[in-house]
């Protein structure tokens, strides 16, 4: 890099604004709102340094797309509770939907009732299929997922993650920008593995983010892990958390700890 772009790069990293929201994340990310098992996980998931590289800032409308148990939101709802706001697209509920769909929501909305930054937060609903509109048109200035593409793509195949995109696309702003996180399989790899090992390839998702009308602007490494080869007996779901196979070979999986993650920006045109 040349010395008058490090220069500019630094002089941006020590303006206030910068700042402001680096620290205003900080104070997020070690809110009371989250419990002592979700910080374990920062080690894996980098919450501070990810929610800085897609530029998230507290007076945003930040769409998070099947929030699940909340562990993000957790940062997100106190993030933007004063400020901005937060629009949880959850489970999409139905009569025949898995019973942790029921159990997670319920548990979403006992938080949104209590007093807190969950009182800010508005709920919608996402299903790649059925349930396509997470925010009014227009409306949000980032939309972030986090390891969910892979779900949509095991249940519903390039639908569900081309439905997905589309309405990520319509929900933002232009000028807003798209944040995914998800399991990376390697490029070498056999396609047909991302329907059932929870790994999806990097180029994969560009390309159907790219197809949406998204321009990607940037990727990081801040959730890679060189340790993961991306082949376990049970796919991502041998590794922690889930730890799916038990006690067997569990220190092995503890050791190389979290999945190998993409970090990808994509920005909607102005």
């Amino acid at each position: 890099m040349r010395k008058s772009a490090v220069l500019l790069l630094a002089s941006l990293l020590a303006t206030p604004a910068f700042t402001a929201n680096a620290d205003a994340i900080a104070d997020a990310v070690a809110s009371d709102t989250r419990s002592s098992q979700e910080r374990l996980r920062d080690e894996y998931r980098h919450p501070q340094q990810t929610l800085r590289f897609f530029d998230v800032q507290p007076d945003m409308t930040v769409v998070e797309i099947l929030p699940g148990g909340g562990w993000y939101s957790n940062i997100l709802a106190p993030l933007l509770a004063e400020d901005g706001k937060l629009v949880a697209a959850h489970f999409n509920v139905k009569a025949d939907s898995p019973s942790y769909y029921n159990r997670l929501l319920a548990n979403f909305k006992e938080k949104m009732a209590s007093d807190g930054p969950f009182n800010a937060v508005e709920l919608t609903a996402f299903d790649p299929l059925e349930q396509l509109d997470v925010a009014k048109a227009g409306s949000a200035d980032r939309v972030l997922t986090f390891r969910n593409v892979h779900n949509w793509y095991m249940a519903d195949k390039k639908d569900g993650v081309a439905n997905a995109m589309k309405t990520f696309f319509k929900a933002l702003k232009p000028g807003g920008m798209l944040g995914v996180v998800d399991h990376r399989l390697p490029e070498s790899d056999a396609d047909d593995k991302m329907e059932s090992s929870g790994y999806m390839k990097q180029s994969y998702v560009i390309e159907m983010a790219e197809k949406a009308g998204f321009k990607l602007v940037a990727s990081s490494e801040i959730n890679a892990n060189a340790m993961d080869t991306a082949d376990h007996p049970r796919g991502v779901w041998t590794l922690p958390p889930s730890l799916r196979l038990g006690d067997e070979k569990r220190a092995h999986y503890l050791a190389i700890g979290e999945s190998d993650r993409m970090t990808l920006k994509f920005m909607k045109p102005e």
